[in-house]
């Protein structure tokens, strides 16, 4: 009889952890710091989602080697709740393994998921199940995807990394990851009309050979950040277990890198689409925290170029990325170049700014035209690589009061833990370059 009382507590313990335990949407705007927001926010005329949630707080970004940190380490700060090494992925800089909040979550009966429009086994995604000292390697990262069983529900790019060569893929050992899953009952799907019929407990979605192209020039084949995310939380939440899902808006970074304003507030306006999704879920469930960050600032934009005046309404009708533009219009051809430009972004080229276009390189045209480009509408950007800025952090139910203030990037990781119960780990303080 004590037994059987025993058992039926411990059942009702456990039944109502699992009611009780809060879900978790993580959004990662890779690169995105408060002006990506703002520009986007300027040329949309209105306030973004983002902007409107209740709680917010800055945090650093620095890793244990430099103070401006790659997005491995920033992953593996936001995630695991660590400092580690600029390429290193899920480990210390000794390079002793670290498990991420996601690992820990699905040990205690979360179900997990990723979504990305880069391929999933680059740096910010993978720092949700992997474990690597260089970020770069990929088929190393693909292998522990497959193996670890950590994710449950995955939309992103990257299929060759999964396969053989004689498969299509980059993979020389032979391998093919993408059997090994399907063989462990995960439904595989790679085009944009199949992602509505998916019904699994287990769905891989790699609609790349690679990375999924930019949202302003993305085919019909290839979904939108905010579809897949709709997706996975509908895939996530319907078995009634608590769940986990990393949403990242992968390319903000990579059009910052390019310097080009358009790429910009396009690629923050499909973020913060999928941030929409994201939000109206949890208001409607009432038990899931969204955490809304960037894992570090890229380009260092400024939101003027001086002369206390932006060109909004001549940016607002620019017609495409630099790099969309020159796939059309070669600088060889120098009328149908400066007509070009005239047509798509309202610039009038002059001889000296063109014979300065025709001497760079091939491979730096398209960043130094888009650098150009921003500072005609009164944008500014002092790099074409990370900075150390300051980030801000946006937070939205169950415990969101905790995200106020001045931190620590790894202490976003550490506050989740704590929301959710999570931790299990004592946080060493990992020594860095950085006098912190």
């Amino acid at each position: 009889m004590r037994f059987k009382l025993f058992l039926t507590l411990a059942l009702v313990v456990t039944l109502n952890l699992l009611v009780l335990a809060v879900n978790v949407i993580f959004l990662v705007g890779d690169g995105m710091s408060a002006n990506h927001l703002v520009l986007a926010s300027i040329l949309e005329n209105k306030l973004l989602t983002t902007m409107t949630f209740p709680y917010t707080g800055l945090t650093l970004t620095y890793s244990a080697d430099s103070w401006v940190t790659d997005s491995a380490p920033a992953g593996t700060a936001l995630f695991a709740g660590f400092k580690t090494l600029n390429r290193a992925i899920g480990v210390l800089p000794n390079g002793e393994a670290v498990p991420s909040l996601f690992e820990l979550a699905k040990k205690a009966g979360y179900r997990i998921g990723i979504v990305v429009t880069c391929q999933i086994t680059h740096a910010t995604p993978a720092a949700v199940y992997g474990h690597v000292s260089n970020r770069n390697d990929e088929l190393t990262l693909a292998k522990q995807f497959a193996e670890s069983g950590t994710v449950d529900v995955a939309f992103g790019g990257g299929w060759q990394w999964f396969l053989p060569e004689n498969k299509g893929g980059v993979r020389k050992d032979g391998l093919d990851l993408i059997e090994m899953l399907k063989s462990k009952g995960c439904q595989y799907i790679t085009d944009a009309s199949q992602i509505h019929n998916v019904s699994g407990e287990k769905v891989l979605g790699l609609f790349a050979k690679n990375y999924l192209e930019p949202v302003s020039d993305r085919p019909a084949n290839q979904p939108t950040l905010d579809v897949m995310t709709a997706k996975a939380i509908e895939l996530l939440s319907k078995s009634g277990q608590p769940f986990m899902l990393m949403v990242e808006g992968s390319q903000i970074d990579w059009e910052s890198h390019a310097n080009d304003f358009y790429g910009v507030w396009k690629e923050v306006v499909e973020f913060d689409k999928a941030v929409k999704v994201a939000l109206d879920f949890a208001k409607k469930d009432g038990n899931t925290l969204v955490i809304v960050t960037g894992d570090h600032e890229t380009g260092g934009l400024s939101l003027s170029a001086g002369g206390y005046t932006i060109n909004v309404e001549q940016a607002r009708k620019a017609k495409g990325t630099t790099a969309m533009f020159l796939k059309q219009y070669s600088v060889a051809d120098k009328e149908k170049f400066i007509a070009g430009l005239k047509e798509w972004y309202g610039v009038e080229l002059k001889d000296s700014e063109y014979e300065y276009f025709t001497k760079v390189p091939a491979n730096n045209l398209r960043r130094e035209l888009a650098r150009f480009i921003s500072q005609k509408m009164g944008f500014g950007w002092t790099t074409y690589d990370h900075t150390a800025g300051v980030i801000p952090v946006y937070a939205f139910g169950p415990g969101a009061e905790m995200f106020t203030g001045f931190m620590d990037n790894t202490d976003v990781a550490k506050l989740i833990m704590k929301i959710t119960g999570l931790s299990s780990l004592s946080f060493p303080k990992v020594g860095a370059s950085t006098g912190y």
